[in-house]
């Protein structure tokens, strides 16, 4: 074969690769379409990374494969797809802590147990101390983590200044750093990577994925879930139902009568144009109320605490920006050329003590998974696992028990506001 022919032969081959064309001249399909049955084992309402971790826990810890996983929009959709990726497991209470520890040891072989790349970067996450409550809190939390074998310790301005170098440690900064809870087990990860990873796993245990499939009612007879009713007029049978939805959470367990103390706030990010790789460490500040990281690409994602007042809006405002922007540059005054890309909101659904729902409740087949707050996609593999073991056991597993509905009405409550108010 010629030069010519060589190139024209390599190029070939490589536009069948890059568009996908395959023998059939498609992509292969993550995972199948599939007409509805009338009837499944479970139907799980919501299908981001919680209602499709738990659908692959159940086919692949417990052997439950007819499973309806219904998502009124596209997979990944809402706070799944919205959300800054960032993981860590250094929470306050011990109850807090061991659950979050445990997604983060799921999250550490999912790329292998999916054979699906999340990429997964455990780069270390700090969180700053701009005063001495402040600090005597990073303490706090630093033993409790101890405690329960996780890595986190608090470290001073030098240290925090050899981690990233473009941080103002100076004392003559408005908010001073005293110091930081650093927690090396904390990183980065891709959504989508791991919304779609448990998507085709899920599909290859046999598992119904329904995009564009819009729960509208849940049918209950004698205090029992029979099944549920969609946009598109269909009504589905099922003995099980579960709520693994986000900033809806209320609205679908008010079709079975089931009160949430939950309130819905929008949760606002935005991410820069790419730059050359400088921050190793994910960094958060509570008292300037924001965070950032750096992704694989370059960019670097700001978010901040939930808006003050509740609403459904998934639009940004200028407000939230020039706040943003301004304390962001308290941190590292060096970024102040950057130019910002894009801007967006997710709905957090908040519990009084910042910790999830989950489990039981009154109404017999229907469960939750709900609460989340800004910290779900943290919890996404061991919700799943948990939640999974809970419907096919008939009972919450020990690592969720602290969470249940119950908790509110009997004052059990887990109180996670000082590691989970801005703590990405």
């Amino acid at each position: 074969m010629s030069r010519k022919g060589q190139r024209t032969s390599r190029y070939s081959a490589w536009s069948l690769v890059r568009h996908g064309l395959g023998a059939g001249g498609e992509w292969e399909r993550a995972f199948r379409h599939h007409t509805p049955k009338q009837a499944y084992d479970v139907v799980i309402i919501g299908g981001g990374v919680h209602g499709l971790a738990t659908a692959h826990y159940l086919a692949e810890n417990h052997g439950i494969t007819d499973i309806a996983v219904l998502e009124k929009s596209y997979i990944g959709s809402g706070g799944s797809g919205r959300n800054t990726a960032i993981l860590r497991s250094n929470y306050l209470t011990p109850e807090g802590v061991r659950f979050y520890d445990r997604s983060v040891k799921l999250y550490e072989h999912l790329a292998a147990d999916l054979n699906f790349n999340v990429m997964f970067s455990q780069r270390g996450h700090m969180t700053l101390a701009h005063n001495d409550s402040s600090l005597r809190t990073m303490h706090w939390r630093a033993e409790v983590n101890k405690l329960q074998g996780v890595d986190s310790s608090v470290i001073d301005p030098g240290e925090i200044k050899k981690l990233v170098p473009y941080m103002d440690v100076s004392t003559s900064t408005r908010y001073p750093i005293l110091g930081a809870l650093y927690h090396p087990p904390g990183g980065i990860i891709r959504h989508d990577a791991v919304v779609w990873g448990y998507a085709r796993s899920a599909d290859a245990h046999g598992v119904h994925i329904h995009q564009g499939t819009e729960v509208v009612g849940i049918d209950v007879t004698a205090n029992r879930v029979t099944g549920v009713r969609t946009a598109d007029g269909r009504r589905i049978s099922a003995p099980v139902v579960v709520n693994c939805t986000a900033g809806w959470s209320t609205l679908i367990s008010d079709m079975v009568g089931v009160d949430m103390p939950v309130q819905t706030f929008p949760l606002q990010a935005a991410v820069t144009e790419p730059v050359k790789p400088f921050l190793d460490t994910v960094v958060v500040s509570g008292t300037l109320h924001t965070y950032v990281s750096q992704t694989d690409r370059g960019e670097l994602v700001f978010g901040a605490s939930v808006d003050p007042f509740a609403s459904y809006s998934t639009r940004g405002s200028l407000d939230f920006v020039e706040g943003l922007a301004g304390h962001v540059l308290e941190l590292m005054p060096a970024l102040s050329k950057m130019r910002l890309l894009r801007q967006w909101a997710g709905l957090c659904d908040m519990t009084p003590d910042y910790s999830p729902i989950m489990g039981l409740t009154p109404v017999e087949g229907f469960f939750v998974d709900v609460g989340w707050g800004t910290y779900g996609f943290k919890a996404g593999p061991v919700s799943g696992e948990a939640m999974a073991a809970c419907i096919a056991h008939g009972k919450p597993p020990e690592i969720i028990a602290a969470f249940g509905l119950d908790r509110f009405e009997e004052g059990r409550l887990v109180g996670e506001k000082g590691a989970a108010a801005v703590g990405h």
